[in-house]
């Protein structure tokens, strides 16, 4: 048996890390520069929307969970002698692994026979919560932190995203994508389709209007699952979206119907997350998509 940690860029809420026995180290996030909160912690995730709908030319920062947040969590670990799994955001975006794997040292200098594990989860909200509950399931099998370091090693790559923004600019003032290009796809109206795999991300296409990008995201989905094999429940599925929930929900719902219609004796369960304050810094309050990744199943 071992224990998992991760970061909040994960996007679960204290409730769900709570009920799956998992501890969250938070990012966190300012609205003016200069004051920094612990996201989900010392600012609720639905405050931090509110003032971006609200303050719509500001544009908030985060900051990655530092050395201490994670030295304090793997002390503790350690100290109760408990082997842990660490699953940070994806490395290619962000220093958070690179925190995590310095505490681990720190520790290991006090406690050189503890087990910590750290890993570059090579996904981000949504897919990060798929990574968790992998692990979960895995730790839960009672298989071993091995095991489970091995399986989500192999497996990560499978973890993609298809999802659309509001408009641009964040992306623009984050350097994600080119000034001249952007705005001129703000000012035609088009809503950028965008890829979220290997860790970073990349153009999945345009899309003219919010419900033809809801329609080329689940295209997408689609057209992954046919790529990669199985039904729906060889994976797992989340619907992600920013300050509006019920637009999330709608696309959940479009989302769970397409896949019975072309699935109808698979159960087809899929997932509905809020995306979290920090990948809302880079990509504003109406990001909306859905993340996939590869089930763990004990008979593997």
């Amino acid at each position: 048996m071992f224990d998992i940690i991760t970061d909040s860029a994960c996007d679960l809420t204290p409730e769900m890390a709570q009920k799956m026995g998992v501890e969250v180290v938070p990012f966190y996030v300012s609205l003016d520069g200069e004051h920094y909160r612990k996201e989900g912690k010392e600012i609720a995730v639905r405050d931090f929307y509110q003032f971006m709908v609200d303050n719509p030319s500001a544009y908030p920062k985060t900051s990655l969970a530092s050395i201490e947040d994670f030295e304090e969590a793997f002390r503790r670990q350690a100290e109760l002698g408990r082997p842990t799994l660490c699953l940070c955001f994806t490395g290619k975006m962000s220093g958070c692994v690179g925190s995590a794997r310095n505490a681990r040292e720190l520790v290991l200098e006090d406690y050189p026979d503890a087990k910590i594990e750290v890993l570059d989860s090579a996904a981000a909200t949504v897919t990060e919560a798929t990574m968790v509950e992998n692990a979960v399931a895995i730790r839960d099998a009672g298989c071993t932190l091995d095991e489970a370091v091995t399986w989500l090693e192999a497996e990560k790559a499978t973890n993609n995203i298809f999802f659309t923004v509001g408009n641009l600019d964040y992306l623009i003032k984050g350097g994600r994508i080119g000034k001249v290009s952007g705005r001129a796809a703000n000012l035609l109206g088009i809503k950028p389709m965008i890829l979220f795999k290997d860790g970073e991300i990349f153009s999945g296409g345009v899309a003219r209007g919010r419900q033809k990008s809801f329609e080329k995201a689940l295209e997408q989905l689609m057209n992954y699952l046919d790529a990669n094999g199985g039904t729906p429940d060889d994976y797992r599925l989340i619907v992600g979206y920013g300050y509006d929930e019920e637009e999330g929900r709608r696309l959940w719902l479009q989302t769970r119907a397409a896949l019975r219609a072309k699935y109808p004796a698979a159960a087809c369960e899929v997932g509905l997350l809020q995306i979290g304050c920090t990948i809302a810094v880079h990509t504003g309050p109406y990001a909306l998509g859905m993340g996939v990744m590869r089930r763990w199943k004990k008979q593997q």
